[in-house]
């Protein structure tokens, strides 16, 4: 495309490709100089006289030191060694650059092979600790409650920091408008809080430059652009100022503040996932120029404020499309074992709309229809099924306005406006249909957008919109649009349902019967095991909490080992309907998996042997972290070796012991962490056997005894239920000092589930929690101190909890139980009313119910 002449009157022809990188000039609070590749100046600001002591015809041509000094320009250059990646800009404050003169602002980039260095008198004498106001200031947005919390925060922070009459949290949507979703203001300025603004307001180039240059301040509407001299170089070609300081303003954007009343502005970007998810937009009624540095302060925030909205955004998220995928498999295991389900629209239509927030369901299979709920007529459907079969192409597809898609939908709009199509066979002409009705709503603009055409002085209907006054327009025919969460979400259910559709049709085959038939088993047993699972994760991730020498990599590289360790455990279980599995395959696997190139120094010895799967799980995690151990620190960092021997003795234990020779001097660690805790105590705490650690110099020892009970031939299944996992509670107070002075008896026969409840109770003021795993032990706990309140993990491996309930009912002590298995969850009849925590124990979860059994309100906030 053919390049717009800054010097080219700007149009409604092309108001889009209006130069604003290009305009030439900049705002006269500071001066800039253009250097060459070897620091000769070829360009500068016509205003470089009032601030240093020349002219642009005596600095042009020059060595920069010809104007500088030889500190200054030192200390430039090594700044600007510091510059990485092709928007960066690097900044320096309170810097002399002639001596004996004045301190300056500093900011340096290069762009084309030019170095650009733009100064501002410093007008901070000493702003302060700059880390420790970002720090700060973040601190509080942890502290909201909510996204609207968090946008309010935000707008308030950055106002209070830069002394603006108005900051505002724009928010664009899909279309490209944007809404005003937090707004801090003077008093008696009026709000804009609310109002939408049209995707026209910022043009496409306007929205590239926001993403590179994440910050933009227009200090006085109503001063004289300063020219760049000479305005173009040998090529004929102007400065490129997309990442300068201090460009200069379009006229286009002057006058559409000017309309709005404002004097001076500052925009500074928030990148979410890589796009441009919005802006803080600062407004003020006259002149104002927040320091360089106050506004550079601004702007680091501003990018903490973006990360974290991003990893609350990606929460919400990933924790509704886990719960979606837990139905989905549910629902695959339900149809496996009754395929009569797939007639019953009522049935499939509970299921989905409880995945994905929907009024109707509409079936169309080889010609045959059925409809549960708000759906259009079997005529409009049909019509529907044949747009779908000409544009999606087999794909998920949706849509918010049915009628763009189908003229005639525009008829029963009212009840059937949005919908998201679901192909269910391998030719489109299958569908499960998802409907939303019409959501009549009014749209607050900020003006009018449909404004018809004027002429001003930047050519027709450039004049930006002369009113700004609160515009209200009802969308009609539309329904609450699909969002991409839910589009991922119906992928996983084409999935789920065109792998029934084959199951139940000719063309299956008797491998796929079996292979259903050991899903449907799995699926049962995990459908009760499922939240001990997560809390089991939950709590790795909580108790590996690295230390302030650990860098992000290191923890998410110990989490990742962590977890990875489980998947290969589970994989071993679920290879057999959730049976027993060889230990030799974990270690092997183990050991492929870390010890790309050592693994043949990882020699085992014993016959074969069968773990069922809670021992299996447990001794995952402990070899995974005796193996990472090995490789860091033992044996296997040089060229030493492990032998893993196990047999049974003489009362049917298991007895595993891990030797190493080879390696370095051994010596007993300072310091233990978690993953010393997992090798000491999981076997003993999780299985009720012993684990004996030797660090003896010439190479650390290990024995583990595995109770004989664990060793078995077989697991027990049980059939298929569906069980629609809770919805995380939002916003739920939590009293921090709700068990202040208390001593609470945590009954829990996980060791990691166990250290993570115990986070939760502490952060709420429990003095003292007394762990057990084991009835008896628990009761002994309860004989020795009595407890003020206790939770009980009802099943307790082989026992449950119901002697320590009937214990603490004697004594009336007040408890609740918790478990994972859900709806499935039996209790006595003398405990039936007890109340009951679903795993996985979250703060809010158990906060809400401690304080309904103490009877205390919720009214305070951590």
């Amino acid at each position: 495309m053919k390049q717009l002449d800054p010097s080219e009157p700007v149009d409604l022809t092309n108001c889009d490709r209006e130069p604003i990188h290009l305009l030439g000039a900049i705002q006269p609070i500071g001066a800039l100089i253009v250097l060459s590749s070897d620091w000769i100046v070829s360009r500068t600001s016509a205003n470089i006289g009032e601030f240093f002591d020349t002219t642009p015809e005596q600095l042009i041509g020059q060595p920069l030191s010809s104007l500088f000094s030889g500190e200054a320009i030192h200390g430039l250059r090594n700044r600007l060694a510091l510059v990485r990646g092709p928007d960066a800009v690097e900044r320096v404050f309170r810097c002399p650059l002639v001596a004996g003169g004045p301190d300056f602002d500093i900011a340096l980039h290069m762009i084309g092979g030019q170095v650009i260095i733009e100064v501002e008198p410093s007008t901070e004498r000493n702003y302060g600790d700059a880390t420790g106001t970002v720090r700060g200031m973040v601190g509080r947005l942890d502290q909201t409650p909510n996204l609207n919390g968090l946008f309010a925060e935000g707008a308030r922070q950055i106002r209070a920091l830069t002394g603006f009459d108005r900051v505002m949290v724009y928010r664009f949507d899909n279309d490209g408008s944007g809404e005003v979703v937090a707004e801090s203001a003077k008093p008696g300025i009026g709000s804009f809080m609310g109002l939408h603004y049209p995707a026209s307001d910022i043009p496409r180039q306007a929205r590239e430059l926001y993403k590179r240059s994440l910050l933009r301040v227009i200090t006085d509407i109503d001063s004289l652009p300063v020219p760049i001299v000479p305005a173009l170089d040998e090529h004929k070609r102007p400065v490129d100022l997309s990442l300068a300081v201090l460009r200069s303003v379009s006229p286009i954007h002057i006058e559409y503040l000017r309309n709005m009343g404002v004097r001076a502005s500052m925009s500074i970007s928030i990148i979410v996932d890589g796009e441009l998810w919005g802006l803080i937009a600062c407004h003020h009624y006259n002149p104002r120029c927040p320091s360089f540095e106050r506004r550079s302060v601004a702007e680091l925030f501003a990018q903490m404020f973006a990360m974290r909205i991003e990893s609350r955004l990606r929460q919400e998220t990933v924790e509704y499309e886990r719960r979606a995928r837990d139905i989905s498999d549910q629902l695959l295991g339900a149809v496996a074992s009754d395929d009569t389900l797939l007639n019953d629209p009522d049935w499939l239509s509970q299921i989905l709309t409880r995945t994905i927030p929907a009024d109707g369901v509409g079936v169309w299979i080889n010609g045959n229809y059925a409809f549960s709920g708000l759906t259009p007529d079997t005529a409009g459907f049909a019509r529907i099924i044949k747009a779908l079969n000409g544009a999606s192409a087999g794909k998920v597809f949706a849509t918010d306005h049915i009628a763009g898609l189908v003229p005639e939908a525009a008829s029963f709009s009212s009840i059937a406006a949005g919908m998201l199509s679901i192909p269910i066979s391998r030719a489109p002409r299958d569908y499960v249909v998802l409907f939303r009705q019409e959501r009549t709503r009014s749209v607050r603009w900020a003006g009018d957008p449909h404004k018809p055409v004027e002429y001003g002085p930047n050519g027709p209907r450039l004049t930006p919109r002369e009113s700004f006054a609160e515009w209200k327009e009802l969308v009609e025919g539309r329904s609450l649009p699909f969002t991409a969460s839910e589009l991922r979400v119906a992928e996983t259910l084409r999935a789920t349902l065109i792998e029934v559709v084959l199951r139940l049709s000719d063309e299956a085959s008797v491998e796929r019967q079996a292979a259903n038939e050991r899903q449907e088993l799995l699926i049962a047993e995990l459908n009760h095991r499922v939240r001990n699972i997560l809390s089991l994760i939950r709590g790795l991730i909580r108790q590996s909490k690295p230390s302030d020498e650990t860098s992000i990599e290191d923890f998410v590289s110990m989490i990742d080992g962590r977890v990875h360790a489980l998947a290969r455990a589970h994989n071993q279980i679920t290879d057999d309907h959730w049976g027993p599995a060889p230990l030799k395959a974990l270690i092997q696997a183990e050991a492929a998996a870390f010890l790309t190139t050592k693994k043949d120094r990882v020699a085992t010895q014993g016959e074969p042997v069968l773990l069922n799967p809670q021992a299996y799980s447990t001794i995952a995690l402990v070899m995974h972290e005796l193996v990472t151990n090995s490789a860091k620190y033992g044996g296997l960092s040089d060229n030493g070796r492990v032998d893993i021997r196990w047999e049974h003795d003489n009362i049917g234990n298991l007895v595993i012991d891990w030797t190493e020779s080879g390696g370095p001097t051994v010596k007993e660690p300072t310091r233990k962490g978690f993953g010393t805790t997992i090798i000491e105590h999981s076997v003993p705490y999780d299985l009720g056997g012993r684990a004996e650690l030797n660090y003896d110099p010439e190479g650390f020892r290990a024995r583990f005894v595995i109770p004989g009970k664990h060793v078995v031939d077989s697991a027990d299944v049980k059939g298929p239920h569906i069980d629609y996992p809770d919805a995380p509670a939002a916003d739920e107070p939590v009293r921090s000092d709700l068990l202040n002075g208390k001593r609470v008896l945590l009954v829990e026969d996980s060791l990691i589930i166990a250290l993570d409840a115990e986070d939760i109770l502490r952060r709420l003021g429990a003095d003292d929690v007394n762990t057990d795993g084991t009835v008896a032990g628990a009761i002994a706990s309860i004989e020795t101190e009595q407890p003020d309140l206790a939770v009980l993990d009802i099943n307790l491996g082989d026992h449950n909890s119901f002697p320590i309930a009937d214990r603490l009912e004697t004594l009336g002590v007040p408890f609740m139980f918790a478990t994972g298995y859900g709806e499935q969850a039996q209790l006595p009849s003398n405990h039936m009313a007890r109340m009951v925590v679903q795993k996985p124990y979250t703060l809010g979860a158990v906060s809400r119910r401690l304080s309904e059994l103490l009877g205390v309100e919720t009214d305070e906030t951590t």
